[in-house]
């Protein structure tokens, strides 16, 4: 009885298993040369240096804002940052699957 329980289950898929394959039948995935890659990954360390200029100088911006007791601009800069930071990474985003749809065709 043991082995049957084992047979059966041991052939039975999960359901995150039963999903992966019907992603992959609908849209398979594209196995990236090593240039592509370097490509993709230099999209990134672009986008990482932009965001971290943008905290250097807003996080600089704040800590004035704070010294000085200005703390409406303090919360109007924190927006700014995340706002900011949210765009960049969007862009970054956009750019890469650009990349990953011109490789793929």
């Amino acid at each position: 009885m043991r082995r049957l329980v084992q047979k059966v289950t041991s052939g039975m898929k999960s359901a995150y298993e039963l999903a992966m394959e019907r992603l992959e039948k609908t849209s398979p995935s594209v196995a990236l040369t090593e240039n592509q890659k370097k490509e993709i990954a230099e999209v990134d360390s672009v986008y990482r240096a932009k965001i971290a200029e943008k905290e250097l100088f807003l996080n600089d911006q704040i800590r004035k804002a704070q010294a000085a007791g200005k703390f409406d601009e303090v919360e109007s800069l924190e927006k700014q940052l995340s706002s900011e930071i949210r765009r960049l990474q969007e862009q970054c985003e956009t750019k890469k699957e650009k990349l990953r749809a011109r490789f793929a065709g």
